[in-house]
């Protein structure tokens, strides 16, 4: 019988943030041995991670703990990947190892996983905080330092329309990886689907869009964990703000649409995104790379005319529909009330 649960772990280099996070574990899962399985992904490591691994695996001897170690370093999002694709449980909720989490966060997953026999994801709320400063960091969209707003605890609301709501407020919400809970056979399903997601920065939020398209959704409005700003590997990487921005996040609305999303929600999606985006990042990557800088905006260009041009149709075409749905509901209203005058006569 499969269990329920599979923590992942994937690090790199980060021995002592594994460690601290190893420690809130085996704290947070007492009780709920039989349910989980840990799974940690070293990414290659050249200090100590290794040895942090044999040191909890002997500590937590009464619980399935997995780990491998790449041959070579595989980049961050591949290796996230290889944390999803290696669970083996009905749920999989891949974790960063310097996210300060609460303990009564595994308490409140497995339970939520255990009511809701649908579940297809489960989203814990965050607050923000910047590295560097200490100081909370707020989502421009959302007020207080709570990153989603869409509060569905009872896991009954439309899963795509929760979905589009959180993706619509905030991208970086959505793609937080602590915060996601998925069930695996979706997000294998959804790989599957689209095996260059692995390339893809932003494509979690195809994941959880896939999944909760194909299951319910729960979104806490108490927040369970912390969200430390300024310290994932990605945003180390020169070209990730540049590609984000004009290129793996009209990927993944692109794949949205494939999935199951109205063209409608899409094309305002990468409308919205054209407004977001950061001029000054594309300028500045003009000058260091003018070439690859050229190469990734012009089909991003492309891509938003065609969008801009086929949104106004498709909001007219809405619209008509709605106004004709709502004039039949009228006189379908209207005929049983006739009837009856002409019975009582």
């Amino acid at each position: 019988m499969n269990k329920l649960l599979t923590i992942a772990i994937p690090t790199y280099n980060r021995a002592e943030l594994l460690d601290k996070q190893l420690t809130w574990l085996a704290r947070a899962i007492k009780g709920f041995e039989s349910d989980c399985e840990i799974l940690v992904s070293d990414n290659c490591s050249t200090d100590n991670t290794q040895r942090i691994i044999q040191k909890w695996q002997t500590e937590l001897s009464n619980i399935t703990f997995k780990s491998h170690k790449q041959p070579e370093n595989l980049g961050v999002v591949k290796n996230i990947m290889y944390c999803l694709n290696a669970a083996q449980t009905d749920y999989v909720w891949t974790i960063g190892d310097d996210d300060p989490i609460q303990e009564k966060a595994v308490n409140y997953v497995i339970n939520k996983i255990k009511e809701q026999q649908d579940l297809g994801l489960l989203f814990l709320n965050f607050s923000g905080r910047n590295k560097i400063t200490g100081l909370p960091v707020f989502p421009p969209t959302i007020i207080g330092n709570r990153w989603f707003d869409a509060d569905s605890e009872d896991g009954k609301g439309d899963g795509k329309a929760i979905f589009e709501h959180c993706f619509a407020k905030s991208v970086g919400a959505v793609i937080f990886l602590t915060a996601s809970i998925y069930r695996t056979e979706l997000v294998k399903k959804a790989l599957q689907h689209w095996p260059d997601a692995v390339n893809n920065w932003i494509s979690l939020a195809y994941i959880a869009g896939y999944c909760a398209a194909r299951g319910s959704v729960i979104v806490t409005k108490e927040t369970y964990l912390e969200c430390i700003v300024g310290v994932s590997y990605w945003q180390k990487e020169p070209k990730s703000a540049l590609l984000m921005q004009y290129k793996h996040i009209p990927e993944v609305i692109l794949k949205l649409e494939e999935t199951g999303y109205s063209k409608q929600f899409c094309r305002r999606m990468l409308l919205q995104n054209s407004k977001e985006v950061d001029l000054r990042v594309f300028l500045g990557a003009l000058r260091r790379w003018p070439i690859s800088a050229i190469k990734t905006v012009l089909p991003f260009l492309a891509l938003v005319s065609v969008a801009a041009l086929e949104f106004i149709p498709l909001r007219e075409m809405n619209l008509a529909e709605a106004s004709e749905a709502t004039s039949q509901e009228l006189r379908f209203e209207n005929e049983p009330i006739q009837a009856n005058k002409s019975t009582n006569k």
